[in-house]
């Protein structure tokens, strides 16, 4: 039995594609199916420990250690093991709520750098990539809300994008900048019909034709690190730069809260403290009271 055949018996299409995709990945890291069947219990663990250093939200570690247990049921089930190292394996975070932090803040200029033209591994990826920059940058969107964009989403005639509520965010729609309306319109008409390769109105596509759920949006912010060395560089940092910005620059709490998608503007109000404490830190360096 193949792994995929394990995964279309046992799961729904999508999530057997998702594991796969996961499990991929966590043998890319292993160094192949030849060290998976002798990894321990303190080898799955070091995977996770390298997934919160890439991944902002603690339910998507989860999801991968989903795909990883299944992965290691599947060696169980065709006898390439006699034992599971990460059964009784749980993550206890999975409702943290992500904290601003104000070292991993950008400025206008590095976010600016993040949106520079670069030579790409695949050139038929650069406008997509540049897509997904941009919705990252000028619109603050989240990783999982770029994934379920729709093509019907975006507007050129308006120079907008529609964004769809989530359990934790409002519906709203935003405007787009212009050089996200060039590169947005070749990507639909010259780029993404050669990338397609399934049915799916999905408006970003992977380097396999199939809807993007995410995770590539991270791996693609992954691969921007090296231009801001000891930044903590993920989607979620993009976001809460962009908004912390906004208010830094005199927009209004509810204009900046309605622009998030937060529910409440307790929320926004918390990005405005950070600027506060982010102040008084500076103050404090360069101007520190007089103690005589």
């Amino acid at each position: 039995m193949t792994l995929t055949d394990y995964l279309a018996q046992h799961y729904t299409t999508a999530t057997a594609r998702g594991y796969a995709f996961e499990i991929e990945h966590y043998l890319v890291y292993l160094g192949g199916e030849e060290r998976a069947v002798s990894v321990g219990y303190s080898d799955v663990v070091s995977y996770l420990i390298y997934l919160r250093k890439r991944y902002d939200n603690a339910a998507t570690v989860r999801r991968v250690l989903f795909a990883v247990k299944a992965y290691h049921r599947y060696l169980l089930a065709t006898g390439k093991r006699a034992d599971h190292p990460a059964s009784r394996l749980r993550l206890r975070d999975v409702a943290a709520r992500t904290q601003v932090q104000c070292q991993d803040l950008m400025s206008k200029a590095e976010l600016a750098m993040l949106q520079a033209p670069r030579r790409e591994r695949y050139p038929l990826l650069a406008r997509r990539n540049a897509v997904i920059i941009g919705l990252l940058v000028h619109q603050a969107l989240t990783a999982g809300e770029i994934g379920r964009l729709r093509i019907e989403d975006i507007d050129l005639a308006k120079a907008a994008v529609k964004v769809a509520a989530t359990k934790r965010l409002l519906a709203r729609t935003l405007p787009l900048a212009a050089p996200q309306i060039m590169a947005l319109h070749a990507y639909l008409i010259q780029d993404r019909p050669q990338l397609l390769r399934d049915d799916t109105d999905a408006l970003i596509l992977t380097s396999r034709g199939t809807a993007e759920g995410g995770e590539g949006i991270h791996y693609l912010v992954e691969t921007l690190r090296p231009l801001l060395p000891g930044k903590r560089l993920t989607p979620t940092v993009i976001r809460q730069s962009v908004i912390a910005l906004k208010l830094k620059a005199g927009g209004g709490l509810r204009q900046v809260q309605a622009f998030a998608g937060h529910k409440k503007v307790s929320t926004t109000e918390g990005y405005r403290e950070t600027n506060l404490e982010e102040l008084r830190r500076v103050v404090d360096l360069f101007h520190p009271l007089a103690t005589d």
